[in-house]
């Protein structure tokens, strides 16, 4: 049996939480202040702290710091309903053992209080450098209130400081160069370069040399020595979007230089070391890709250490306002005009939209109608007709609907007197969306039901009682 500390001014939170860990077979004891649980460990010595961002008087992040002079390594887990990238960037860099965003799913409390309780320490916390931006200064550049983004925002705190190789999975327009650079801002590496090359826009002759490098002479108009890009990227991150249109018998030599860190460049007969971070992206399904036998598979797991889905706009419609906002502020500095006003009806007209370009569409659109108000309000008329869906999206609609008449066909046929031919169907297609739907929102039954329209315990039972 451990002892837990659950620090938190909402008496539910406190209820549910003691509850459940007294399920698990701890004691618990309950703070509703960080200066009330303080007092508390004077005396005392908690085997784990469950600890919210936003309290009265001292807030949880400044509190992390004196529960450390007081009771050293302890693992703390830290809750919040307001979570940005900032918040936890500093909570990994505190040692927190977890991050749990709220309203949260019972079971996830129930494991990260089971991680926390195994963690003989803190992780590892990157030292502070002298020249590193202003966390505040993060919320420019990668800006989201959901849920949804919260989770990335967590997911970029955990393997910003490690060495492991990130592979970032979105669609077109969801920010994967920014979530790259966020990566590299608040990693060891912050003070070295960061190079951004996409793959499908380079010329498959040129691919290898720009890449690699090539020395003098290589090949006709290699005058001089060029350096590819992972040497210039040493003591720094390379991202390599696009990832997946690399061409096959580059695949061998990128393996080569993630395995040993050594780049040969075309032409040459010695390998040079280089120190590097890869972050890759794509919008492509890259198992998919490996199924055909287009990428290697060995190439496919040194790359995929750690992956970061970024969830496409019209999946978190609640960010929709923060980031018009956002993007009007540096659209007016930029341009030099003072701040449009955007009126209820644009913004209404804004969360109404697909969005099938996602971020960056939201911020072509409001370019373009800043550009047509002149310094007047933005109205709904001053937007762009919105961006049809890409192909992909349509064949795969398309596509569908072909599968489904086929099998409709096919058992009509075999079976012409049977009654039940709904359900049989229903039975064969419900599962697969259910659990695909819930793993992209990462286990968590509410979010999953919300976008399925479906109540979460209505979720749950269907899960349940479907083999």
């Amino acid at each position: 049996m451990a002892s837990l500390l659950i620090v938190d001014d909402e008496p539910s939170i406190c209820w549910g939480l003691s509850k459940l860990a007294r399920q698990m077979g701890h004691a618990v004891s309950v703070a509703a202040s960080a200066e009330e649980a303080l007092a508390a460990v004077e005396t005392w010595r908690p085997d784990a702290i469950l600890l919210d961002v936003r309290l009265p008087g001292m807030d949880g992040l400044a509190a992390v710091d004196q529960f450390r002079q007081r009771l050293g390594s302890v693992p703390i887990v830290i809750m919040t309903a307001y979570g940005d990238l900032p918040v936890a960037v500093e909570a990994v860099r505190k040692g927190a053992a977890d991050y749990l965003v709220k309203p949260f799913e019972l079971p996830a409390v129930e494991r990260a209080i089971g991680r926390a309780l195994e963690a003989a320490s803190p992780p590892a916390v990157p030292p502070e450098s002298p020249n590193r931006p202003d966390l505040a200064a993060d919320a420019d550049r990668l800006v989201g209130t959901s849920r949804a983004m919260q989770e990335v925002f967590k997911r970029i705190a955990m393997v910003a400081p490690t060495a492991a190789c990130v592979h970032l999975r979105g669609e077109s327009g969801t920010g994967k160069e920014l979530v790259a650079r966020a990566i590299h801002r608040y990693s060891r590496r912050a003070e070295g370069p960061f190079l951004a090359v996409n793959v499908a826009a380079l010329s498959p002759s040129l691919a290898e040399s720009e890449l690699f490098g090539h020395v003098r002479g290589a090949f006709t108009g290699a005058d001089q020595t060029h350096p590819g890009l992972f040497q210039r990227a040493h003591g720094g991150t390379l991202f390599i979007d696009e990832v997946a249109d690399i061409p096959p018998a580059l695949q061998v030599k990128l393996l080569r230089v993630l395995e040993y860190g050594e780049v040969l460049p075309v032409g040459g007969t010695r390998p040079v070391h280089c120190d590097f971070r890869v972050i890759t992206a794509t919008h492509q399904n890259l198992c998919a890709r490996v199924s055909e036998g287009t990428f290697r598979h060995d190439l496919y797991f040194r790359l995929v250490t750690f992956e970061i889905e970024i969830p496409p706009l019209r999946e978190r419609r609640e960010d929709i306002a923060p980031l018009a906002e956002h993007f009007l502020d540096l659209l007016a500095a930029r341009n030099g005009c003072a701040r449009p006003v955007l009126a209820r009806q644009t913004l209404d007209a804004l969360e109404a939209r697909p969005w099938w370009g996602n971020v960056r569409e939201l911020r072509n659109a409001l370019e373009h109608a800043l550009i047509l108000a002149r310094g007047g309000p933005l109205l709904p008329e001053h937007l762009p007709p919105p961006m049809p869906p890409a192909h992909e999206e349509v064949d795969c609609k398309g596509m569908l609907g072909a599968l489904v008449r086929k099998w409709a066909e096919a058992e009509s046929l075999r079976d012409p007197h049977a009654q039940d031919l709904y359900a049989r169907f229903m039975a064969l297609v419900e599962r697969p969306l259910l659990e695909t739907v819930l793993q992209r929102h990462h286990g968590q039954y509410a979010a999953a039901a919300r976008q399925l329209g479906l109540h979460r315990i209505t979720l749950k039972r269907k899960l349940q009682s479907r083999p």
